[in-house]
């Protein structure tokens, strides 16, 4: 080893690291919504589009209602305004500015 990777890996083992531990509420700390969810009415949505998540099933992916209400299957409205149908917390709508609000 050369003296440039020496210095580099003594530096990373004598490199104290330090973990916070906190709780989360308990919105957050769910790992998957409802279990009545149910795939909302394309004729009812702006966009079409949809995605597969983590669990291998199909998910709309988020949009807006053509008559402004929250449509059914809706799991959190995004910051852009779009409705999300995601199944688990984790990365809903994570390219539309993040959570708003859970329904």
């Amino acid at each position: 080893m050369n003296q440039t990777a020496t210095r580099i890996a003594h530096t990373i083992a004598s490199t104290a690291i330090v973990w916070v531990a906190f709780a989360l509420p308990p919105a957050y700390a769910r790992t998957s919504v409802s279990a009545t969810w149910s795939q909302p009415d394309e004729a009812d949505l702006t966009s079409h589009e949809h995605y597969r998540n983590k669990s291998g099933q199909d998910v709309h992916s988020p949009a807006r209602t053509t008559n402004g209400r929250v449509p059914t299957g809706a799991s959190a409205k995004c910051v852009d305004g779009t409705y999300s149908f995601s199944r688990h917390h984790s990365g809903t709508c994570s390219r539309h500015g993040g959570v708003a609000q859970w329904e």
